[in-house]
């Protein structure tokens, strides 16, 4: 096995059009501004598509980037990222993923892999050391992703595969990889609309070395010491899964039931993690390497299958005002198998249950009865009947037959499980997260709402928290790891892990610029540094590290502002702004407009969204 120290910056440059390659290098420059996943992939991305293009033509340009962590036995860095132009939202979008795809292309000498074209006919690629090799597609085309994935692997160690959705252009489908998906943003169309159906890597090439081994050995060692003392991570996220949200979220008033219409179910633990881990004998099913281990599989109807995560529970579950766990891990394998996300198909299906409730549509469908549920994911899939419109989304249905005010989304990507009107921070970041109805951007909802950091309905110094986690979370989006991981790294420090959870939330409400940076996150940066060395940066501290963030975050709203984004488009669903709920005394709705005036000001934006000048001046941003 040949051996990379540090990382390779091998870029392998697949034109579908012409089937052939080329092999380039990510720059000394780029990997020391932008890390790698994430901001490596925007700025490939940012230097080579043309604003305005049409996201399911044969320009659009489809980025999968490896980070510096993978490889290296980092804990929770079996992760990649894809980048490409939403035909959701059309604006950018990436999605952050586990399973065995990432790990074999990296340790088949590539950090990176830039598609662009169409194929003549359906093709799939395999990929090793050498390039890539071009195959025919005809006899899979068609099939589902677990048929697609377990064909193209006889040819690897790890592959991606769109399943049917993706082939009829369904504009939220997704991208298996083994158990895990690109989930958000119809990637699976991009995918579908250049006639590929999946890619496979070779894998077990190369070996991934720390050029600083000794400073990488001690840094690890400390990180995975905080992961299993978390209560978080080692606790109910390794005994529940995701779905240990779920009891929290109906605690806090957060949970969306019908359509957003209310925030608690007397039902809601039916479908709870601590339910499934009760009655379906769950045990882990995780990525590789993993030392959180929040998949979970479990023994359903007989047969194994994988544990729905907290969102999947709640937009096919709890927003459909269905409590039944067997019901929804039957649609979560079903959207697995044709390739959609379940979160924009549990939103889309809730804006059909009231369309249909008003006399706007004719579906059969209706909230609480799982009649037609079934037969309408298929539909979708397959492009029939009125699933043909639904599978544009919420926002292009609505527009159609009418409903905007009760469309769920945010620039066109429909909202994850949580409702803002219970942590006012999280409806800033919904708002104004880049590539739409995003919980991951910030996740602000986790001090506000589940570990009592910060009052969830104060204004003040929600725009500050909202800036420093999205800046934050880019950068360990670039890095590549879980963002799991943030709750061991930001929690277990001793300085944080010694003050009380009461004098946090009262300096995050009076201080939080004091409270926020006070947080010692410098494991991510030093693990960095230590697998590359010198070669890009003298030492990584914790200031270049958060800056790389704002870089990656500030360069993706730049590029959104090119297609058309601006103050206009971050705002929230009608409901959110203007109707309250019974499970709130004060019915209460999100006051959104003075958060944004200050995020703007904090980011250096000017007033109607876009990046001022001297903002990307500052940041190294080339304007184009």
């Amino acid at each position: 096995m040949q051996e990379i120290t540090g990382t390779s910056n091998k870029i392998l440059e697949v034109d579908l059009t012409m089937q052939t390659f080329t092999i380039a290098d990510i720059s000394d420059k780029d990997r020391r501004m932008y890390l790698g996943g994430k901001g490596i992939g925007l700025k490939l991305l940012y230097d080579r598509l043309q604003p305005g293009i049409d996201p399911l033509g044969e320009d659009n340009i489809f980025i999968l980037a490896m980070g510096v962590f993978m490889g290296t036995g980092v804990p929770c860095s079996g992760r990649f990222e894809a980048i490409t132009k939403s035909p959701l939202t059309g604006t950018m979008v990436t999605a952050s993923c586990g399973g065995p795809f990432g790990m074999a292309l990296k340790t088949s000498g590539w950090d990176a892999m830039i598609i662009h074209g169409k194929a003549g006919a359906p093709v799939y690629l395999v990929v090793d050391s050498q390039g890539v090799r071009f195959r025919p597609a005809g006899s899979i085309w068609g099939k589902s992703t677990e048929k697609a994935e377990e064909h193209i692997l006889k040819e690897g160690s790890g592959a991606i595969v769109i399943g049917q959705a993706g082939e009829n252009l369904v504009r939220y489908a997704n991208i298996r990889s083994g158990h895990r998906f690109l989930g958000r943003g119809g990637m699976g169309a991009v995918l579908g609309s250049k006639n590929l159906k999946g890619i496979v890597a070779a894998g077990k090439e190369f070996k991934i070395t720390p050029v600083k081994a000794k400073k990488f050995e001690k840094s690890n060692k400390l990180f995975l010491k905080y992961i299993n003392q978390n209560a978080v991570t080692a606790g109910s996220f390794r005994s529940y899964g995701t779905n240990a949200n779920l009891n929290l979220s109906n605690a806090a008033g957060i949970l969306p039931v019908r359509n957003f219409t209310g925030g608690t179910h007397g039902s809601a633990y039916k479908i709870s993690g601590e339910a499934m881990a009760e009655n379906f004998n769950t045990k882990f099913d995780t990525c590789k390497p993993c030392a959180i281990l929040c998949g979970h599989k479990g023994t359903i109807e007989g047969k194994e299958r994988h544990i729905p995560e907290y969102e999947t529970m709640t937009l096919l579950g709890s927003n459909l005002e269905i409590f039944d766990p067997v019901l929804i891990s039957r649609w979560n394998e079903l959207c697995s198998e044709y390739g959609m996300d379940t979160i924009s198909t549990g939103g889309t299906l809730a804006w059909a249950m009231e369309a249909t409730e008003k006399g706007l549509i004719k579906t059969g469908l209706k909230f609480g009865s799982p009649d037609g549920v079934s037969e309408m994911i298929k539909d979708i899939a397959l492009g029939k009947g009125i699933g043909r419109d639904l599978a544009l989304g919420s926002a292009l249905a609505s527009k159609k037959y009418g409903g905007e005010d009760f469309a769920i989304h945010v620039k066109g990507m429909e909202l994850p499980g949580y409702d803002p009107r219970g942590c006012f921070g999280q409806g800033l970041s919904y708002a104004t997260a880049n590539r739409g109805g995003c919980h991951l951007s910030s996740y602000v909802l986790s001090l506000e709402a589940f570990l009592g950091m910060a009052d969830p309905h104060a204004l003040r110094w929600k725009p500050f928290m909202v800036k420093f986690l999205e800046n934050t979370f880019a950068a360990v989006n670039s890095l590549h790891i879980c963002q799991f991981t943030a709750f061991a790294v930001f929690l277990e420090p001793p300085l944080i892990k010694a003050t009380p959870t009461f004098l946090i939330k009262i300096l995050n409400q009076n201080i939080s610029m004091l409270a926020l940076n006070l947080m010692d996150v410098s494991l991510w940066p030093e693990l960095w540094h230590a697998i590359l060395g010198k070669r890009y940066i003298p030492y990584m501290s914790m200031l270049k590290f958060s800056k790389a963030g704002e870089r990656v975050h500030v360069l993706e709203r730049y590029m959104n502002t090119r297609e058309g984004i601006s103050r206009k488009d971050d705002t929230l669903p009608r409901r959110l702004l203007t109707e309250g709920r019974k499970c709130d005394a004060g019915e209460k709705t999100v006051p959104l407009e003075p958060m944004l005036k200050k995020y703007y000001r904090l980011r250096g934006y000017d007033s109607n969204g876009i990046p001022k000048k001297g903002t990307l001046r500052r940041l190294g941003i080339a304007v184009q």
